[in-house]
C-alpha cells in the first residue's frame, strides 16, 4: 500500500482532504480501495451541489460492497472528476493524485482543521489491524 501522505487531512471514514488555493480537494485513501477491492461503479455529486461536512457526497461499488462517500468538510462542488467514471482502475493507481474525486468551495476553513492529520489516521490504521 502507498505511504499516508503528510500534506492533507483524513476522515475516519478514509476519505482525504488536500487544501489547494481556496479548495479542498478530496479522495479515498489507498486503504479504502484496497479493502474494496475489483471496483465495478462510481456515482459522484453534480457540479454545484452543496455538501454538508459528514454526510454523503456519492458512493463507490465494488463486487463486495457499495460504499458511501462522506464529504470531509462543508461546502460547494466546484468541480467532478469525471474521468473515474469509465476509469476506476485510476483509483487503484493514483489514489492520493490522479484519484482525486471531488472539488470543494468549503464553507468553513475551521473543518478542514479538525480533520485526522497523517499521525491520527495512520494510530486508526493500526488499531484496525
Amino acid at each position: 500500500m502507498a505511504d499516508v501522505p503528510k500534506d492533507r487531512r483524513y476522515t475516519k471514514s478514509h476519505e482525504w482532504a488536500l487544501k489547494k488555493d481556496d479548495l479542498i480537494v478530496v479522495g479515498i485513501t489507498d486503504f479504502a480501495v484496497h479493502e474494496l477491492s475489483d471496483l465495478v461503479f462510481i456515482d459522484l455529486p453534480e457540479v454545484g451541489k452543496k455538501l454538508k461536512a459528514g454526510d454523503p457526497f456519492g458512493e463507490i461499488e465494488s463486487v463486495k460492497a457499495v460504499s458511501e462517500l462522506m464529504a470531509p468538510v462543508s461546502g460547494k462542488v466546484v468541480e467532478v472528476n469525471e474521468t473515474l467514471e469509465n476509469r476506476l482502475e485510476t483509483l487503484v493507481e493514483s489514489p492520493f493524485g490522479e484519484g482525486w474525486m471531488i472539488k470543494i468551495q468549503p464553507s468553513s476553513a475551521a473543518e478542514y482543521d479538525k480533520l485526522l492529520s497523517k499521525a491520527d489516521y495512520e494510530a486508526q490504521l493500526e488499531a484496525h489491524e
